[in-house]
């Protein structure tokens, strides 16, 4: 379905998301499939078991049979049995910096994809539609990469301590100081890895007594933060604000179970684009609900922050919003800023809180040099403190050819998913067997890309994932959308 929205008192500006439906063919095609599969990879494992045939995958010794296995054997039916057909279209080494283009590690296998061997051949020149390299950063020009370079030999590589012991650099504080004023608020903490930064702090503002209220789609990093916390856990339909509400309004009504006091804190996590659906969050309708209820909003910007926005400011500034009406704004820099990490900002008491109480803070090692110098570097040149108008130019680059990916792929009839201003871009294949060769299919043309099955997704939505980038060229576009 098309979903556009055009609310004056919410949205500034139309709000359309696709999610067209299968024809039924194509959903009983897919079961089917599965189907088919799960069958023959039952008639393998009897021929495994009477010897018939070759046993690839590890199996316990004979003297360890008495033992409660490690793992059932079920847990791994999928894995031997339909994985491993598919298995070459992951975990493909690359051998150049992750651009526009990259250079790709040829490799063959003997044994229906069990184990791979390297050819030494060199395959040069694949346009690269699978990395989150939205602005492309991830660059390797010398003039560029200059104060990189000279940060990388002022302080080597590594902090070798946390935050809390020896490690906190001036990097470290002029990058944090620089991300607060890049979202406009009024302080910011910067961790050394993206997916860390939701699972070690989200258990510093939520335990027990307190309620989670996050979305069925929400990232790995978020649903491991929000178990580990303590805190009662309740999922709401994706971007559905009636399952919200109603979410919100009993808890507000009933309280905690059992007990019926009211809850200690109720808190939202929501991401700003969904990794694997190409969706934006709701975001005005969200605040306006967490206003309504008085709940706090935790908000992850990871493939939203530097993509999305006039200046690339992430969801905020795509909805004209203030960052004030965020309580918790979340980013990483593995993505747009072409780095690694993450960072957490809001109020200056909810940082100082956190820079004492995060777990990241406490034990993890601190962001190295180099890497707090890219991110610097990169957001400086959107901010244009650079000098020059290039980070507003890539930013428009990226809606640019965001937008025309999305239509030509439309135009040629494909069912696509997602916000037509996001530059992830899911294209849906269904049948398991066409994941295996669609992704083949494109390697033959020059072409990387992701392709996701179950149970990364649901089992009749398999797909291949682009990631449009500003560092594309229109040929290089129109070279994937006729391939």
């Amino acid at each position: 379905q098309k979903n556009g929205v055009s609310n004056g008192t919410l949205y500034k500006k139309k709000f359309v998301e696709h999610f067209e439906q299968a024809p039924m063919y194509v959903a009983v095609l897919t079961f089917l499939g599965f189907g088919v599969g799960t069958i023959f990879g039952y008639l393998r494992d009897f021929m495994r078991a009477w010897g018939l045939e070759k046993r690839n995958i590890a199996a316990e010794r004979e003297q360890q049979k008495d033992f409660v296995p490690l793992y059932q054997d079920f847990e791994n039916f999928y894995t031997r049995n339909l994985y491993m057909r598919i298995r070459d279209n992951w975990n493909r080494p690359i051998c150049s910096v992750p651009g526009p283009q990259f250079d790709l590690m040829e490799r063959v296998t003997d044994d229906y994809n069990w184990t791979f061997r390297f050819t030494g051949r060199i395959i040069k020149n694949v346009i690269n539609m699978g990395s989150y390299n939205y602005l492309g950063f991830a660059e390797t020009d010398v003039n560029a990469l200059k104060t990189v370079t000279i940060e990388l030999q002022k302080y080597g590589t590594g902090i070798c301590s946390t935050r809390q012991e020896m490690g906190t650099l001036d990097k470290h504080v002029e990058l944090e100081k620089l991300v607060a004023t890049f979202l406009g608020v009024e302080d910011a903490m910067v961790f050394g890895m993206g997916f860390a930064t939701n699972s070690m702090n989200i258990p510093a503002l939520v335990g027990k007594g307190c309620l989670i209220l996050s979305d069925e789609l929400n990232h790995t990093s978020l649903v491991l933060g929000a178990r580990l916390s303590g805190a009662t856990i309740r999922i709401f339909k994706h971007n559905n604000m009636q399952s919200l509400e109603k979410l919100l309004r009993d808890a507000i009504i009933y309280g905690q179970p059992r007990s019926r006091r009211a809850w200690r804190k109720i808190i939202i996590l929501v991401e700003g684009i969904y990794s694997m659906e190409g969706s934006i969050v709701r975001l005005p309708e969200i605040v306006s609900l967490k206003k309504k209820y008085k709940a706090y909003l935790y908000l992850d910007e990871a493939h939203s922050i530097g993509a999305v926005g006039a200046t690339g400011r992430g969801v905020v500034e795509y909805f004209g919003m203030s960052p004030d009406d965020v309580d918790v704004l979340m980013g990483t820099f593995t993505k747009s800023f072409g780095a690694a990490g993450g960072y957490i900002a809001g109020k200056k008491d909810l940082v100082d809180f956190l820079r004492t109480h995060s777990h990241s803070a406490v034990y993890a090692t601190s962001m190295c040099p180099p890497v707090a110098e890219q991110i610097i570097r990169a957001m400086k040149c959107l901010m244009g403190l650079d000098g020059t108008t290039q980070g507003l130019q890539r930013v428009r680059q990226l809606g640019k050819n965001t937008r025309y990916f999305r239509r030509r792929l439309h135009e040629m009839g494909f069912i696509i998913y997602g916000n037509d201003d996001s530059p992830v871009v899911p294209l849906l294949l269904y049948m398991p067997g066409k994941i295996g060769a669609f992704a083949r299919r494109m390697l033959e043309k020059n072409i990387g890309v992701v392709v996701v099955g179950f149970p990364a997704t649901p089992i009749t939505e398999s797909r291949a994932r682009f990631c449009v980038s500003a560092a594309h060229t229109r040929e290089m576009l129109d070279t994937v959308s006729t391939a």
